[in-house]
């Protein structure tokens, strides 16, 4: 066989489909092509080509290209961010020039409520746990039910331009795409482009409100004889009816805003999109050529200004005073010489903007019902939304995210008036997977479900007023933590207040007390202590920290101070790493000595404050661990440590738990450490600066803390505090 027929050959091999592709295309095929014609539905749909890349054939010479982006929370933002956000927005608009056609749309698409039920859902695992996941799991479904989780809100801009070939286009897509990447990240929002494929997906939403599954592949296509028209249609459309229209087994009606009021809001686009019934918004936004915009105000003036001498001269004839002009003749003159003023002398533009609504329901009444509430959000704002009587085909065909209007209503507006329409809202925080749950979001009362671990960084901070619910916050996300995970979690508890929970969870309680019994030895140390080969770098920094809070100086220790202490470090853990056997491990009476032997005041100054916890009657620290920390979920409790040494304790119980922590990490685990009181560690500058130092390294050792305190005061005096909250966003 020759090489030109084996070519021949290898073009015309059938595609190889699997046979739930096969039966998936002759699904399509019975739905669009049952007799043998194409579907009113699939012909219906007017774009000529969708090809790979997202590139859009809408008309022989105008192409488009979509981007999706998520939403940032504008509508919480004090004034300022607002303003930066608003003028971020301005400057995105004002980069597109008359060639440039955009459409904003919105989608409130409805999932199937059954399915998304189940992804709370925490599965029985046979253990003395099963009635709190039960319980767990039916807080979940309440709070769901109140909410809008039960629908996807989407956001995408759509970019049109015009061109003579397919190879120009993309060229010039792909420039326009970055720079509105580029705008976009200005304002916080993630965005990235769609490709064809996900372009589909957005279409089919809109023809499937229901939140029906969509299944395409490219290579389906060949073997079929279908288009991609077909994997997106509905399975009927309906149009007899000049008020509202039938999609598929659904009735639908858009609508259009008449804008009547002087002055917009930038809440009413939001109050649209907060909506438990499924609805798409569009905005559709031309900008036009500044001279021509100039051109066009100018030549209004001058037709008012011949107006204006016309009453004049008929006051005149008439014999009454000729300053008396019709109201309506003056303010649209004053209001046109103020424009012009506008676009010649500030950075605005005139912009044509035609605003859609598209709402559905099952039912006709129901639709009506959902129509007449869209009105009334108009109506809230002192404008009007009006059917498209007769144009409803047009409508919907303007409602996909194709970058193409049908509807020749439109109303200019200058580049801040356009703008006021601000397509952010509010930052949704709901994740899959282990997501937890943190409470309500107070704008759009859905839930709030979020995944710390997959956050760019873990830690966190409680803050609040006594009785505001942060120990109540705590235990919940402990009780997420333990059913949802298989992670490790400590607790720092100063007011003994976790004892019961922690023993439900079959936890264990480490109560630390002059007179307990269990003992923690706060020069503990392991070999995986610190990143770098030597651990006593880490080590010596929480020893540090230690003697600064039991010598209790105003100005923390001074510099031979913590030379002394080094060097003594140094000296008492040579034993342990020469040989790391646990009888080799030093305790505060090794610490001591080492002090002692320098023979230098300095020394002896620092050895004499530890006498009271190595000799004295607060020596509780001076004995070596004899605890096995095995639990998945541990607290230490030390309320009874008073005073005097609760400071102390919740320094070495920081320690303990990093070290933990650094075992952990070697096992692939993560580890919660939750600490209550947490500005009691931010008083003292060598503690503080230890507390921040473990804070950073704790994301990148697997570890997850969280701060509670209702000392807001306390906490902000703290030097330190800057880089506790940088090291939590």
């Amino acid at each position: 066989m020759s090489k030109k027929q084996k070519n021949e050959t290898s073009a015309k091999a059938p595609v190889k489909l699997t046979r739930a592709e096969k039966k998936e295309i002759q699904a399509v095929i019975r739905k669009y092509k049952g007799d043998g014609k194409p579907h009113s539905a699939q012909a219906s749909i007017p774009y000529e080509a969708m090809y790979q890349d997202g590139v859009c054939r809408v008309t022989p010479r105008t192409f488009s290209k979509c981007i999706e982006f998520t939403d940032i929370s504008y509508q919480l933002a004090q004034a300022d961010t607002k303003t930066a956000f608003f003028e971020n927005l301005c400057d995105l608009y004002n980069y597109l020039d008359a060639s440039i056609h955009v459409q904003f749309s919105f989608i409130n698409r409805k999932i199937d409520p059954k399915q998304y039920a189940k992804s709370f859902e925490i599965r029985a695992q046979g253990d003395d746990f099963d009635d709190i996941r039960s319980e767990y799991s039916d807080i979940l479904q309440d709070q769901l039910v109140n909410g809008n989780n039960g629908l996807m809100k989407r956001k995408f801009m759509t970019y049109t331009v015009e061109a003579d070939s397919l190879k120009m286009a993309r060229a010039r897509l792909r420039r326009i795409e970055t720079d509105l990447l580029g705008y976009f990240k200005s304002m916080g929002a993630s965005a990235w482009g769609l490709d064809a494929k996900q372009r589909l997906e957005v279409m089919h939403s809109i023809f499937h409100p229901d939140g029906e599954p969509f299944s395409f592949d490219w290579k389906w296509l060949a073997p079929s004889g279908l288009s991609t028209k077909d994997f997106i249609a509905p399975s009927s459309f309906r149009f007899g009816n000049a008020r509202m229209f039938g999609l598929g087994g659904k009735y639908g009606a858009v609508s259009f805003l008449q804008i009547l009021s002087p002055e917009l809001s930038d809440e009413m686009l939001a109050d649209f999109l907060n909506t438990e019934n499924g609805i798409v918004v569009n905005l559709h936004v031309q900008a036009i050529d500044q001279s021509d915009a100039i051109k066009t105000v100018k030549r209004k003036i001058t037709d008012l200004d011949a107006m204006k001498i016309q009453e004049q001269k008929r006051a005149v004839r008439s014999g009454y005073d000729m300053d008396i002009l019709p109201s309506d003749l003056a303010t649209y003159g004053q209001d046109a010489k103020e424009l012009l003023k506008t676009l010649q002398s500030r950075n605005e533009r005139m912009f044509q903007l035609t605003f859609l609504v598209l709402n559905t329901a099952d039912t006709r009444q129901k639709l009506e019902n959902n129509v007449f509430w869209a009105a009334g959000i108009a109506q809230k704002y002192n404008c009007s939304l009006v059917r498209l009587d007769y144009q409803q085909e047009q409508g919907l065909m303007s409602s996909l995210p194709l970058g193409a209007s049908h509807i020749q209503i439109e109303r200019s507006l200058t580049t801040s008036s356009v703008a006021v329409f601000v397509p952010f809202v509010t930052q949704e925080l709901f994740q899959g997977g282990d997501a937890m749950y943190y409470g309500i979001n107070a704008k759009t009362g859905n839930m709030i479900m979020l995944d710390r671990k997959r956050a760019r960084c873990p830690n966190g901070l409680k803050l609040g007023t006594p009785g505001s619910g942060k120990s109540m916050s705590c235990k919940s996300e402990i009780v997420s933590v333990f059913l949802c995970t298989p992670d490790d979690v400590y607790i720092c508890d100063p007011e003994a207040e976790y004892y019961p929970l922690v023993k439900r969870l079959h936890g264990q309680v480490v109560k630390l007390s002059p007179t307990s019994k269990n003992y923690v030895n706060p020069l503990d140390i392991n070999l995986n202590y610190s990143e770098d080969e030597n651990p006593l770098a880490l080590k010596s920094d929480f020893v540090l920290s230690f003697c600064e809070l039991v010598m209790g100086g105003k100005n923390g220790l001074e510099a031979i101070e913590k030379t002394v202490i080094d060097r003594a470090v140094q000296v008492i853990y040579r034993p342990y790493l020469a040989d790391p056997k646990p009888e080799n491990m030093p305790i505060l009476a090794d610490l001591h000595k080492a002090l002692l032997d320098q023979h230098i005041p300095e020394a002896d100054r620092v050895a004499q404050a530890l006498d009271l916890y190595v000799s004295g009657s607060l020596n509780v620290f001076n004995h070596r661990t004899n605890i096995d920390i095995q639990n998945r979920i541990v607290a230490f409790d030390i309320k009874e440590l008073g005073k005097q040494l609760k400071k102390i304790g919740m320094l070495i119980v920081q320690d303990q738990i990093w070290g933990r922590v650094t075992q952990n990490r070697s096992k692939g685990k993560a580890t919660w450490y939750f600490c209550d009181e947490f500005h009691l560690l931010l008083r003292e500058e060598q503690t503080a600066a230890f507390s921040c130092e473990i804070w950073k390294r704790f994301r990148k050792w697997g570890g997850i803390p969280t701060g509670a305190t209702q000392n807001v005061k306390d906490l902000l005096s703290s030097p330190e505090i800057e880089n506790i909250l940088g090291a939590t966003r």
